[in-house]
């Protein structure tokens, strides 16, 4: 039996399901965490192929080498400043009023008849640099004001807002899933941001935009008084804490100044000679890591030190910001080591010998399996990280290009964010935010995040058939 599973196709796709179901039946019938599920399944699955002690764990003299070293230290050096630095920025442009000058430029720029539009752009926009929890907490309270002087469904304006944010939270760096799914395939983060505005943007005009004009005249939820209530508090305190808002278009430079140089740093590798001196001006800049760190240090100046913020509250709002990120870390780590033991015991290669001899592309077979991991256990974040774990073995030998991995990216993104149902954090965080019952968020919410997901993948399908 035990040679079987370690020698045979059937028997590595065999351990292969297996090291799945077993990954979902610790996180969700023992609770475990997801970081230590990772981990665990990890070393059980190598264990069992019969990997030597010595690739799996190293020696004294070499630890270094072990799959267990390499697996965490290959992602996290390549992801960590990156998520850092990017919750760093979000962190700035919320405390600073970005995000309320933002939604309230929006608003008036669009009118009464197309504020929920305006919300919508608004999560857009704000969704690049701000994690989706963080991006509801600042902007819902808009939405109740919104929503109340319309007289109108609180649904027509918080759907349009939540499309917006849950998008670029899939989609778009810096965020942990495409940053993390984009380390573990080895695509470059210029070809993540094209990829991801170019299935981001269609999923949103239909989930967000006709999806949501749809349900929310067919489901009339009022905005409860309590929230009208915690809303006025909230601007009352923003007013008196005697710093003036930020102008517009200084918030929208600095959530375009990464972007802008990452892309140029793609582009530039592209059209640029070799070895020209602004080949090397551009992949400096367009460095992910260098370029969110000068767009957070702009951040801290122009939108803190200058708007009277002082160090100490500079410090305090980085240190609170960064910690909820070390979870996010420690779970894309175990991903890393999971998807590094799935390689070397040939997973991989059994995998795409059988995707070959079914003719199923390697982007639908994607999608399917971070559907089903995120529908059983609520993460995305696990979806992406195991689902990617499993293909990297299977890509590493078709020598796709970089914008065929980037829609393989994108395929695995949609199908994290399929389905939320009462195992997501997210689904409570909707209902409790805006009000909504459990069968209210179900009938608006998930089906919001099943159309997003289908029709980032069929976009993503689409875009492959002609890479």
């Amino acid at each position: 039996m035990i040679d079987w599973l370690q020698h045979t196709t059937g028997g590595l796709l065999t351990l292969a399901a297996l090291s799945i179901a077993v990954l979902l039946l610790l996180i969700i019938k023992f609770k475990v965490e997801p970081f230590i599920s990772l981990l665990v399944v990890g070393l059980l699955v190598a264990l069992a192929s019969g990997l030597p002690t010595e690739t799996l764990v190293g020696s004294a003299q070499k630890a270094s080498d072990s799959l267990l070293e390499k697996g965490f230290g290959g992602i996290l050096g390549h992801i960590a400043a990156i998520i850092g630095l990017g919750t760093l920025l979000g962190a700035i442009l919320e405390a600073s009023g970005g995000a309320q000058v933002l939604t309230e430029k929006l608003l008036r720029a669009f009118g009464e008849k197309r504020a929920p539009l305006a919300m919508g752009l608004a999560g857009l926009i704000f969704g690049v640099p701000v994690f989706f929890d963080i991006g509801i907490f600042v902007l819902a309270p808009l939405v109740y004001v919104a929503a109340k002087q319309s007289g109108k469904s609180i649904v027509l304006y918080s759907m349009p807002l939540l499309a917006g944010l849950s998008v670029m939270h899939a989609f778009m760096p810096p965020h942990p899933g495409p940053v993390a799914a984009a380390g573990l395939l080895k695509v470059s983060l210029g070809w993540i941001i094209i990829m991801g505005l170019a299935v981001a943007i269609p999923a949103w005009l239909v989930g967000g935009v006709l999806y949501s004009s749809w349900i929310g005249k067919k489901i009339v939820v009022p905005v409860p008084e309590e929230m009208l209530e915690a809303a006025e508090k909230a601007r009352v305190d923003a007013s008196t804490n005697g710093r003036e808002a930020p102008p517009l278009g200084l918030v929208l430079a600095i959530i375009g100044l990464p972007l802008v140089l990452i892309l140029s740093g793609t582009f530039g590798s592209i059209l640029l000679p070799k070895g020209s001196a602004l080949l090397g001006v551009t992949t400096f800049f367009g460095t992910p890591a260098v370029a969110l760190t000068i767009a957070v240090l702009l951040a801290f100046w122009l939108l803190g030190f200058r708007r009277g913020m002082t160090r100490d509250q500079i410090a305090e709002l980085s240190g609170a910001s960064l910690r909820p990120v070390a979870m996010i870390l420690l779970v894309v780590g175990a991903g890393g080591f999971f998807g590094a033991v799935l390689s070397a015991t040939g997973v991989g290669k059994a995998l795409a010998t059988e995707l070959s001899d079914l003719g199923l592309p390697v982007i639908a077979l994607s999608y399917v399996i971070s559907c089903v991991i995120r529908i059983a256990q609520g993460s995305a974040t696990v979806a992406i990280v195991t689902t990617a774990g499993i293909v990297a073995p299977v890509l590493a030998d078709l020598n796709y290009s970089q914008p065929q991995l980037a829609l393989v990216v994108m395929a695995i993104a949609s199908g994290s964010i399929i389905a939320s149902h009462v195992n997501d954090g997210g689904f409570w965080i909707v209902s409790r935010y805006f009000g909504l019952s459990v069968k209210e968020t179900l009938q608006t919410w998930t089906v919001l995040e099943t159309i997003l997901s289908v029709v980032g993948f069929i976009v993503a399908g689409l875009l492959s058939l002609v890479m």
